[in-house]
């Protein structure tokens, strides 16, 4: 069956662009937040992608005035989740604070909605454990910006469904990305990869062996990635990179998962990205 009703919670970068894919794809589409001023913008921000997506041929009129009339903000959990096929979380990487909104989640949505988490690194199986029915959740790690990448990682776990994981990769498909199943295990396959890759592009850059540009166009033209690393970096935010960094180092403990000095330090500075104006590289609007 195909999935018609929505709901994400987190209104923030990638709870705004999956919202955004969904309704392109012809769910109905409930956003919430805790924080009222994050619907607003995330809002506004889906508007700018149909305007976007208008001016550039991708979408038509038609398409515009239907994801307008699919996507609804919604601040208040218990209703944005009440009558969901499918509830996304996409909040802070935060373990205890994700355990505690799938108690409130799995009382307040449908029984039989599937439940995911878009987390990038935490353990699935440990998000799961507060849960009175955890086969519910699965892992969907959706990849910024959502409306371009193509790739969902679904995460299987120990206690989980092979119904919820088949459920998660039927939603995928029906959204027209490419899933990918990955058993529960610190980064999975994405992160635990990429973030190596980052982490060293960004020692290299610290010990001046090149370029922030040049580091990132020996990985797009020698090894046809179609964006470099730091500049990856800023597009996720480097405060993200430097959580799930320290997640890994933690849990894995191998020296490659140490967060370099410069990282930190541009975090502590307040240098997180295109988000906020600088990281790597200086963004303007």
């Amino acid at each position: 069956m195909k999935v018609k009703r929505v709901a994400v919670i987190g209104a923030g970068t990638m709870g705004h662009g999956i919202a955004y894919v969904a309704a392109l794809a012809g769910c109905k589409v409930r956003l919430t937040d805790a924080q009222p001023d994050a619907l607003a913008l995330a809002m506004s921000k889906i508007e700018s992608l149909l305007e976007g997506g208008l001016k550039r041929g991708k979408i038509t009129e038609q398409k515009r005035n239907q994801v307008h009339e699919r996507v609804r903000a919604e601040p208040l959990l218990g209703a944005a989740v009440a009558t969901a096929d499918i509830v996304i979380e996409a909040i802070v990487e935060d373990l205890a604070i994700k355990q505690r909104l799938f108690v409130d989640v799995e009382r307040a949505a449908p029984p039989g909605a599937l439940l995911a988490t878009n987390t990038s690194s935490l353990s699935i199986g440990q998000i799961a454990s507060t849960m009175t029915h955890p086969a519910r959740l699965v892992g969907m790690h959706f990849f910024n910006p959502v409306y371009v990448m193509k790739l969902v990682e679904v995460v299987t776990h120990r206690r989980d469904s092979r119904a919820a994981t088949e459920r998660a990769v039927e939603f995928a498909r029906q959204l027209g990305k490419e899933p990918i199943v990955v058993r529960d295990s610190p980064g999975f396959a994405s992160s635990r990869l990429g973030v190596v890759l980052g982490l060293e592009a960004m020692r290299m850059l610290e010990k001046g062996v090149a370029s922030a540009e040049d580091i990132d166009k020996a990985m797009e033209l020698g090894y046809n990635h179609p964006m470099g690393p730091l500049k990856l970096t800023d597009l996720i935010g480097l405060d993200v990179r430097l959580a799930i960094a320290e997640y890994l180092h933690a849990t894995l403990g191998k020296p490659q998962y140490e967060p370099p000095k410069i990282l930190k330090e541009k975090v502590k500075k307040g240098e997180l990205g295109k988000k906020t104006g600088k990281g790597f590289y200086t963004w303007s609007d």
